[in-house]
């Protein structure tokens, strides 16, 4: 074989994402960034440069496989360098390595064909379409011979939105700035040391790639607002199909509590009515949140206890009664002061079809605790959090949480349409501290309003 000339001019966030030596990368964040085309580079030149090394790379769905990397990678490979085997999804270069086209879409099922896999390079692109028990599945095949001299990594890129919105923004976006390389230790009891792994997180937009046309930016730039800027400007706040896309969280006004739905910590007085919303999990997160009632109706989420082991969406597999207990204690400041509180809950917990029933165990260990079946009706629930979310003329909406109910914070804002049923959440979505919500706000329904006549502000793209 005579010479071969690739011809790649990466963009600068492109040459980043090459160079990185953190073990994972995230990147992209914003349409028209070069993510799927970088994939396909950097995988092709990593093959190219350890022989007998092997490349995945997935997508969630053949279709988007097909039409997005596959179609890449043929457009960008030369005939002297390998070919394509349409059968198998592989492309078998000269050197011996392989790079394999991949996709789950069927996650329990689709991920356990790489059981035995040795992923010595692994790319998910859009990974926000994964779940996160995917990930962390295909990630344990991350691994390679030592002879082969190499050290295997993970490389991902993906847009806001999505099922696994959450769990990717928490990971890779929010614990530092672009750009930053994260340390994370982890300890092996086996070998009795602990190992440093690393991440990144390299944002790109439409302004980086200087190939995008102008006409793809004033088409980004017309969509609406919250798919205009996940798309345009990459923020992980707004994206295409977010489920409460009114939230707003501005620390401008933590204080005065104006235009924005999170507030400053404060004790409500004393003869406020108090609250409990509850839902029950047990391989997935309880939530239960603690309410205060405002002279207006207005309600405040001033505390919660939630179940998470730390990993998103993962409960911590408590009994009923050890959670009952948990709860108890976040209300003593309450009960010291004698001030009453209500509860209402998952009418599922009341099932006593297969035994004791969670709420009898919840009652068996803490008495005190009573509360009353919530009304589970979906869509009703959903447009009661939207009618709260809506600010007045005032800038006064009639729901608030605080600062300190971080998991609320982090999951409901987060929440995005079902595909299959469009006017409702998402349920592979980490949604317990939304439908505990819904249980309460289904308690004492408002009724609709008429919205306020805001001035509309002219959008400008370079903030």
């Amino acid at each position: 074989m005579g010479q071969v000339t690739l011809h790649y001019e990466p963009t600068a966030r492109q040459r980043a994402f090459h160079a990185s030596k953190a073990f994972e990368v995230l990147y992209g964040g914003a349409a028209g960034g070069g993510k799927s085309y970088a994939c396909v580079w950097d995988a092709l030149l990593r093959c190219l440069r350890h022989p007998g090394t092997e490349a995945f790379l997935f997508r969630r769905t053949y279709q988007e496989l097909e039409k997005n990397l596959v179609a890449i990678a043929q457009r960008v490979i030369p005939p002297q360098l390998g070919t394509y085997s349409a059968s198998h999804y592989a492309f078998r270069l000269v050197n011996g390595s392989t790079m394999r086209f991949c996709h789950c879409n069927n996650e329990d099922a689709d991920k356990l064909r790489y059981q035995g896999a040795e992923i010595h390079w692994l790319y998910i692109d859009e990974l926000t379409h994964f779940r996160r028990d995917t990930y962390e599945y295909l990630r344990t095949r991350v691994r390679a011979d030592r002879r082969l001299g190499i050290r295997p990594l993970v490389r991902c890129t993906a847009n806001p939105g999505g099922p696994g919105h959450a769990w990717v923004r928490e990971r890779f976006v929010d614990p530092a700035p672009p750009g930053t390389i994260i340390r994370e230790p982890v300890a092996s009891a086996i070998l009795g040391r602990t190992q440093v792994r690393t991440r990144q997180f390299i944002q790109a937009t439409v302004r980086d790639n200087p190939y995008i046309d102008d006409d793809y930016v004033f088409e980004l730039e017309s969509k609406p607002r919250a798919l205009r800027d996940a798309l345009l400007l990459g923020r992980w706040d707004a994206f295409e199909g977010q489920a409460f896309p009114e939230w707003t969280d501005d620390p401008a006004h933590y204080a005065d509590g104006r235009y924005t739905h999170v507030i400053a910590p404060f004790d409500p007085p004393a003869h406020w009515p108090r609250w409990i919303s509850f839902d029950y999990g047990y391989s997935r997160p309880f939530s239960c949140g603690v309410w205060a009632v405002g002279e207006r109706g207005e309600v405040y989420r001033y505390k919660e206890v939630y179940g998470c082991d730390g990993a998103p969406n993962e409960g911590v597999r408590l009994a009923p009664g050890d959670i009952a207990r948990r709860i108890e204690r976040a209300l003593e400041p309450e009960r010291r002061a004698g001030i009453a509180v209500f509860g209402v809950a998952d009418p599922s917990i009341w099932d006593g079809s297969r035994g004791a029933s969670v709420y009898d165990q919840m009652r068996e260990a803490v008495p005190a605790l009573f509360l009353s079946p919530g009304n589970n009706a979906r869509l009703p629930g959903k447009a009661q959090l939207h009618e709260r979310l809506r600010f007045d003329a005032d800038g006064r909406p009639m729901l608030q949480v605080c600062t300190t109910c971080r998991d609320f914070i982090r999951t409901v804002p987060a929440l995005a349409y079902d595909p299959a049923a469009v006017e409702d959440i998402d349920t592979r979505a980490e949604d317990h501290a939304y439908d505990e919500t819904r249980y309460f706000l289904m308690s004492r329904p408002l009724p609709p309003r008429t919205p306020p006549q805001r001035r509309t502000k002219r959008f400008d793209p370079l903030g």
